[in-house]
């Protein structure tokens, strides 16, 4: 728990004000709190700034974000120039009313509080920038994912076709470049059709972060609204950007765009590129499985992404539907003995004359680990530097056939990790990143920082950078999707008895449904599970 100036309790006598600009303008009808029940994110006893939390009526939680007006105080306010675009005029509602919030959880009880909530996005009525002022930089850090570049076009057309912003650059190479490379200019016509191509046109890069170092580059070069595009690590250095800005008293917006082609970035409905990432993976899966089927006895072994979270595995497995095993780092597997893996592929050869098998990159490292006693090595992001698990199962599966079984196999290891990444993003990924882009200049613009924005239940949200950095999105194996996916492939789950509960304990909450399973099972009393 936390105690913070910046928890707010909304009075009971609170009126709708539509015409009011200031984000804070609540401020007299509010009152501190002493205490909240949100857990506060793991480097609050350094940071600078408060979370600010106001909360309602029948357990009302908004997690809001912070606003250039929290530190700088009296900043004008100009009317915001899309009332004047003709592309809106057909527009029911121009802005997005300021009282507008969107619920984390939208499957409740009758008796459920209203929960934790967070700022929808969106244009504002008014603006704290004039569009003259306004100096923009965009930098992508991290590994390439599908989408990058639409990400950057999108925000170079926001800026210029909706708020009229000239002055707009890319941050060569990641963060950094803000210290060591020039930048890029970017205009509408620079970023004309980048969104067909892969990669980043503005380069990237993982490493290089220097806080001091940046924003002092921030402050010389007359920046003031700052696009950080990358995964939990980039928005971890982003928010400490945001400190810095805020201890100096910049008026500066620092807006986050979560990219990781896992998917494991929490609150979100899901990352960018990720739909790219699954569609093209069933290309590698699909060539697996030709191979698999036009050969006697043939394993075809895909290794996808996923380092920590095996979403990309699982719904290119529940999409394929040719997948006769999936591996994801979040579900623990053993080979041998019974009910082990290699029980179950000779099971499934015997059966249909071949299989295919996916695994995730993070899957099964504990087992690689102990067999080739590895080091704990990390890359220039501090991410730990994974083994080959696709080369070392492909390895152990040939060895196993070879010693132990009179049956021959053929074994066709394919890695598609690289060509997955660098692809253009698909249909629906352009239409999401087109959405992130815009979000993000709005949310600027209208004088937000310090801030993620990312889909809650289909809408557009401005989620404070702790509750992202705060955990990573992982694969749930006690959840419905997970079990129809063991349903698709029929393999069995790897899990004993222990496992399964230690996995319901941790990750369901109770739920008269799940106690009297576990109970009618004979596993755990209802009032153990409860307790």
């Amino acid at each position: 728990m936390f105690s913070t100036v910046g928890a707010l309790k909304l009075s009971s006598d609170n009126t709708r004000n539509r015409k009011t600009n200031n984000p804070n303008r609540r401020k007299d009808k509010l009152k501190v709190s002493p205490q909240s029940s949100i857990m506060s994110p793991p480097s609050a006893t350094t940071a600078l700034s408060q979370p600010k939390v106001v909360t309602g009526d029948y357990g009302y939680v908004l997690e809001d974000v912070p606003h250039l007006t929290d530190y700088i105080p009296d900043l004008p306010t100009y009317p915001n120039p899309l009332q004047d675009n003709p592309a809106y005029a057909v527009v029911k509602q121009y802005f997005v009313d300021m009282d507008d919030t969107i619920a984390q959880k939208i499957v409740v009880h009758a008796n459920s509080p209203r929960g934790i909530h967070f700022r929808r996005a969106g244009p504002r009525q008014k603006v704290y920038f004039k569009s003259g002022d306004v100096h923009a930089c965009i930098v992508t850090c991290g590994g390439l994912c599908p989408g990058l570049n639409t990400v950057i076009r999108e925000i170079v057309c926001s800026l210029h076709d909706m708020y009229g912003v000239t002055r707009i650059e890319g941050i060569e190479g990641g963060y950094k470049g803000f210290y060591s490379r020039n930048t890029i200019p970017l205009t509408p016509k620079v970023a004309n059709g980048i969104h067909k191509r892969g990669g980043t046109i503005i380069g990237t890069s993982r490493g290089g972060y220097d806080n001091k170092k940046i924003v002092n580059s921030i402050e010389d070069r007359g920046i003031n609204q700052v696009y950080i595009i990358g995964g939990d690590g980039t928005q971890k250095g982003a928010s400490a950007i945001y400190e810095e800005v805020r201890r100096r008293g910049l008026k500066v917006a620092v807006i986050g765009i979560p990219k990781t082609i896992d998917n494991d970035i929490p609150i979100i409905d899901k990352s960018f590129g990720f739909d790219t990432a699954v569609e093209e993976a069933q290309r590698a899966i699909n060539a697996a499985h030709v191979e698999s089927e036009s050969n006697e006895n043939c394993i075809g072994l895909v290794k996808l992404m996923g380092r920590n979270s095996g979403f990309i595995a699982m719904y290119a497995t529940l999409a394929s539907r040719d997948v006769d095993c999936c591996l994801i780092p979040e579900s623990p597997f053993y080979l041998e003995g019974p009910g082990g893996l290699f029980e179950y592929i000779e099971k499934r050869i015997k059966e249909n004359g071949h299989m295919v098998i996916v695994v995730a990159e993070g899957a099964g490292q504990e087992l690689v680990a102990e067999s080739l006693r590895a080091t704990d090595n990390k890359d220039a992001s501090g991410n730990k530097l994974l083994d080959d698990i696709g080369l070392w199962l492909s390895q152990k599966i040939k060895g196993h056939f070879k010693n132990r079984t009179e049956m021959e196999i053929n074994l066709k290891y394919i890695d598609p990790t690289y060509m997955i990444r660098a692809v253009p993003s698909n249909a629906s990924d352009n239409v999401y990143s087109t959405l992130l882009a815009q979000s993000a200049v709005h949310g600027a613009m209208a004088g937000y920082t310090g801030c993620t924005v990312g889909p809650v239940h289909g809408r557009e949200c401005y989620i404070p950078f702790y509750r992202i950095t705060e955990m990573q999105n992982k694969v749930v194996i006690t959840d419905r999707m997970w079990a129809r996916m063991l349903s698709s492939t029929n393999q069995p789950s790897f899990l004993n008895t222990k496992d399964i509960i230690e996995s319901i304990m941790d990750e369901a909450p109770p739920t008269q449904l799940l106690d009297d399973q576990v109970a009618d099972n004979g596993v755990v009393s209802k009032e153990t599970a409860v307790c």
